[in-house]
C-alpha cells in the first residue's frame, strides 16, 4: 500500500495515525453535511461514506465519542459540539462539585477500500474528568486522565498517550488488519 488517505484536517489526529501505522497518510480535507446520532459506529461509517463518495478512493474515518458518567452518557459522539461550544473549561465547570467524574471514550476507525466493503475498528480508554485543564496537546487532551495514571493526555508524551489512547487502540486493530490484507 503507497498511500492511505484520512478524512480529516486535525494535525494531531494526523500525526497520531502517522506514528502508528506506519506508512504515508494524506490528510484529505473533504466537507460533508454533520451526522447525528448517538451511535458512534452509525455516525463514522455514515461519514465514511459521504467522504469515500465525495473522493473515490480508499479512504478511513476516525471518530471519537465520550461518554461522561455524571451526565449520563453526554456528551457521546457529540464532543466536537461541546468541545466549540464549551471549551475544557466548561466541561470542567459542569462536573464541579459532582463525585462522579469517570469517563469512557471510544474511537471508531472506519476504512471503506472499495465501495461496499466496511471495516471497522473500536478501540477504548476509561478515565476521568480532571479537576482543572492540564498541559497541552489538542481537543480534550488537557482534561482527561486515563485509568492508571496521574496526568492527563496532555501533559504527556505522544509516545506515552499511545500506550492508553483510544484512537491508538482502535489504529492499532486498523494496521494489523491492513497487514493482513496488503
Amino acid at each position: 500500500m503507497k498511500k492511505l488517505y484520512f478524512a480529516t484536517t486535525n494535525e494531531g489526529k494526523l500525526k497520531e495515525a502517522k506514528s502508528i501505522l506506519k506508512v504515508e497518510v494524506v490528510g484529505t480535507p473533504l466537507e460533508i453535511d454533520e451526522v447525528q446520532s448517538m451511535d458512534p459506529i452509525e455516525v463514522a461509517t455514515k461519514k465514511a461514506r459521504l467522504y469515500f463518495e465525495k473522493l473515490r478512493k480508499p479512504i478511513f474515518v476516525e471518530d471519537v465519542s465520550v461518554f461522561i458518567k455524571a451526565l449520563n452518557g453526554l456528551p457521546g459522539p457529540y464532543i466536537d459540539a461541546f468541545m466549540k461550544t464549551l471549551g475544557n473549561e466548561g466541561i470542567v465547570k459542569l462536573l464541579r462539585g459532582a463525585n462522579e467524574r469517570s469517563v469512557t471514550a471510544q474511537a471508531t476507525v472506519v476504512y471503506i477500500p472499495k465501495m461496499g466493503v466496511e471495516e471497522v475498528f473500536i478501540g477504548e480508554v476509561e478515565g476521568t474528568i480532571s479537576d482543572k485543564p492540564r498541559g497541552e496537546g489538542f481537543g480534550w487532551d488537557p482534561i482527561f486522565i486515563p485509568k492508571g495514571e496521574k496526568k492527563t493526555f496532555g501533559e504527556i508524551t505522544l509516545e506515552e498517550k499511545n500506550k492508553y489512547s483510544m484512537r491508538a487502540k482502535a489504529l492499532k486493530k486498523f494496521k494489523k488488519w491492513l497487514e493482513k490484507e496488503m
